[in-house]
């Protein structure tokens, strides 16, 4: 069996962004290759996938795909996935239909209601809809990304001239619709989940806001997930595992099973819940979240005895078991 790590890098990204991508990669493939499996790494930084896959077999071949766009193509990760299926590839990760469903906020919402999860109360808001916005503090999120793009301390409004500059500021800059919720200011849970048959929920990590009085600072921004040095990367801590008593702690596995299996997910996704009171709400669903070795999931992962190049090998694992030939030997 043969692994490739494939992922993007856009030649436009700052360099930090390309030297931090490109060591995580490193250090996934050196896991792999410790664990004596045939890895390699395939850097896309032009959409031309077909060339990448064109010097592979799929019948000897696993791609770890973290690949999440085709280089100078916008919100391109579903058509990444639909060239792997058609080239005939087994790859790592969640289906077209997951991840296209995950990046419409709107849709989420639906569908987890409709299973029974609760969710913070939103709507998809122009400026001109938000001046009958009532429910303060809300918080404004792009309506179709993750990564919390756009999201800081001011994404958390508490008066409608504040919540329409914010939903402008999203409008422009991602030239996308904004989500407004109900924002719920309690603690939150990061709760990863793996394996397939059955499904695996990790423990539970907690980001610790503690560091911050005001209700503005208590979530987790862009800054916070990549810029160290940043006052929210710096004093958010993570507590794992999350100090939760049994009871809710029950009460959040059932609710994060319900979801991955309502959602459809597979290997592996990221779920993040807030508390309010004793209820929980889900915030976001992240299939093929961030694996990196610094990562909530890895950090999950290791708390149940895998080390990372263990954690990574499972992985692919999982894949394996689907492909057509190797049908799950390693």
């Amino acid at each position: 069996m043969k692994v490739i790590i494939l992922y993007d890098l856009d030649p436009a990204w700052d360099i930090n962004e390309i030297t931090s991508t490109r060591d995580s990669n490193k250090v996934l493939c050196e896991s792999l290759q410790e664990e004596g499996i045939e890895a390699y790494i395939e850097e896309l930084s032009d959409p031309y996938l077909e060339r990448i896959l064109a010097k592979y077999n799929p019948a000897d071949t696993i791609l770890f795909n973290l690949c999440e766009t085709l280089p100078g193509i916008p919100k391109s990760e579903i058509r990444v996935l639909e060239i792997l299926e058609n080239s005939g590839f087994t790859y790592t990760g969640n289906v077209p239909g997951v991840i296209e469903m995950s990046y419409d906020k709107k849709k989420v919402k639906e569908v987890l209601r409709s299973i029974g999860i609760r969710v913070p109360y939103g709507e998809v808001l122009t400026p001109e809809e938000a001046a009958g916005w009532n429910l303060f503090p809300a918080i404004v999120k792009p309506a179709h990304d993750h990564c919390s793009l756009t999201i800081t301390e001011n994404s958390v409004v508490f008066d409608t001239f504040s919540l329409q500059e914010q939903i402008r500021l999203v409008n422009d800059v991602l030239n996308q619709p904004a989500m407004v919720e109900d924002f719920i200011d309690g603690r939150e849970f990061h709760v990863s989940v793996w394996n397939n048959q059955p499904p695996e929920v990790l423990p539970p990590v907690e980001m610790d806001f503690s560091a911050f009085c005001e209700a503005r600072k208590r979530l987790c921004t862009y800054d916070s997930k990549f810029l160290p040095g940043s006052e929210h990367y710096e004093k958010i801590e993570t507590l794992i595992p999350a100090p939760l008593e049994e009871k809710l702690l029950d009460r959040l596995h059932k609710k994060v099973l319900e979801a991955w299996k309502g959602f459809g997910c597979l290997d592996y996704a990221r779920f993040d819940f807030r508390l309010r009171g004793d209820e929980f709400y889900l915030l976001d669903i992240n299939p093929n979240n961030d694996i990196s070795f610094d990562t909530t999931f890895a950090l999950a992962a290791e708390m149940t005895s895998y080390s990372y190049s263990q954690m990574a090998k499972r992985i692919v694992m999982m894949a394996a078991e689907r492909h057509p030939e190797l049908g799950g030997k390693g």
